[in-house]
């Protein structure tokens, strides 16, 4: 019986799919240590980090992320940022005062974007758009 394939290299997936976006980000799994007392605590000065970010180009997308019911927030988070690399995307999310603080621990996953898209809407008359 042989084992079942658990893994391909990175070049292996690259290359099978050369033709499309390749983007690298990095996506950071942020989780309450203690419970959502201490971020609640420290989300005021977390997400001012966040729009720093935003300013800066390094975050791509962030947010909280429900419970799987869609009817609470626990606390955990989800941030795509913009780096050179894990280690530089490990540093940026140890800069984060959820992180400095200990209300929150993390985990860096490097993520490639092959696929999707994004759709702004522009009303100029009304000078008001959306992303739909």
């Amino acid at each position: 019986m042989t084992e079942p394939l658990t893994s391909v290299p990175a070049a292996e997936v690259k290359e099978a799919s050369k033709a499309m976006l390749q983007k690298q980000l990095y996506a950071i799994f942020t989780t309450p240590v203690a419970g959502i007392g201490p971020v609640l605590e420290h989300l005021e000065e977390h997400l001012a980090f966040q729009v720093q970010l935003e300013r800066d180009g390094i975050l791509y997308a962030a947010g909280p992320m429900w419970t799987d019911a869609e009817d609470a927030w626990e606390g955990e988070g989800l941030v795509v940022i913009r780096a050179a690399s894990r280690s530089a995307a490990i540093r940026i999310a140890q800069g984060d005062p959820m992180h400095k603080a200990g209300a929150r621990e993390f985990r860096v996953r490097p993520w490639m974007i092959n696929e999707g898209s994004v759709t702004l809407r522009l009303d100029m008359s009304s000078q008001s758009f959306a992303i739909v």
